[in-house]
C-alpha cells in the first residue's frame, strides 16, 4: 500500500464542483498552500470551504482561493484580514457562516468521531443561536450544534510515510488532526515523507487510515508564516 501521489494533479483529482472543503491551518501556520494554490487554478466553482479564517495575501492560500471565485460559501470563526474576502463578501458574491472557534473545532472533530451532534453553552442567547435549538442544561441554555464533515480535506502536515501516517511540527499542530478525520478524502501536503517504520508509533498523530493520498512538497510553513514570525520576533 502507497498512498503516495506524483503531482499534484494527481493529488487534486476528482475534486468537482460544489465540494465541501476542510481546510487547514491557523492563521497562516499549517495551512497547505501548495494545494490550496494549485485548486485556485483548477477552475472548480461552487466550493464550500470550511477554515478557521478567510486567508490573508491574495497571491496565495485561501486569499487566492477566494479571490479566483471558486468559492461560493465560507464557513470559519475568523473571517477578517483577506482582501479577497472582503470584496467578494461586498459585492454578495460569497455566503458567509460565521461559528465561534471552540465550536467549529468541535463540529469537525465530532465530525471525526461519528457524533451527530451536540450541545455546547457557546453562543447561547446571542444571534448565533437564532433559529437553533436551544436546552436548558444544568442552570445554563445549551445551543445544539451539528457536526461538521465534508467531501474532501487538505491538510498539511511534517513527516509521513506511504501508509499515510502523519507528525506535524509545532503549532502546524492545530485544526489538521481533526479535518482529516472528517473529510470522505483527505489530501496531506507534507515536507517530508520517510520509509515505512521509521515513524515511531507512539508520535504519530494522526493514522494513515484517515489519510487517502499523500503529496510531498518541500518545505514546512507557507511563507507567510514564516515572515510573520520574522517581524513579530524583531519588534
Amino acid at each position: 500500500m502507497d498512498k503516495q501521489v506524483p503531482d499534484m494533479a494527481a493529488a487534486l483529482a476528482g475534486i468537482g464542483d460544489g465540494a465541501s472543503v476542510l481546510v487547514g491551518g491557523f492563521g497562516a501556520v499549517g495551512q497547505p498552500n501548495a494545494l490550496i494554490d494549485a485548486l485556485a487554478l483548477s477552475g472548480v466553482r461552487g466550493l464550500t470551504v470550511i477554515a478557521n479564517n478567510a486567508g490573508f495575501e491574495p497571491q496565495t492560500g485561501l486569499g487566492k482561493l477566494i479571490g479566483s471565485g471558486a468559492v461560493a460559501k465560507l464557513i470559519c470563526s475568523f473571517p477578517r484580514g483577506s482582501s479577497a474576502f472582503d470584496t467578494r463578501y461586498e459585492k454578495g458574491e460569497i455566503e458567509l457562516e460565521v461559528v465561534p472557534q471552540g465550536t467549529l473545532a468541535e463540529r469537525i472533530r465530532a465530525a471525526g468521531a461519528g457524533i451527530g451532534a451536540f450541545y455546547t453553552p457557546t453562543g447561547a442567547g446571542t444571534r448565533l443561536a437564532e433559529g437553533k435549538e436551544t436546552r436548558r442544561i444544568g442552570d445554563r441554555d445549551h445551543v445544539l450544534e451539528y457536526a461538521l464533515a465534508a467531501d474532501v480535506a487538505l491538510i498539511q502536515a511534517y513527516t509521513a510515510d506511504r501508509w499515510g501516517n502523519l507528525t506535524y511540527k509545532g503549532s502546524g499542530r492545530n485544526f489538521n488532526p481533526i479535518m482529516a478525520m472528517a473529510g470522505r478524502l483527505t489530501i496531506a501536503q507534507v515536507a517530508t515523507v520517510v520509509p515505512l517504520g521509521e515513524i515511531e508509533p507512539d508520535i504519530v498523530v494522526t493514522p494513515g487510515i484517515f489519510v487517502n493520498r499523500v503529496l510531498q512538497v518541500e518545505g514546512g510553513d507557507p511563507p507567510l508564516a514564516t515572515t510573520a514570525a520574522s517581524k513579530e520576533g524583531a519588534r
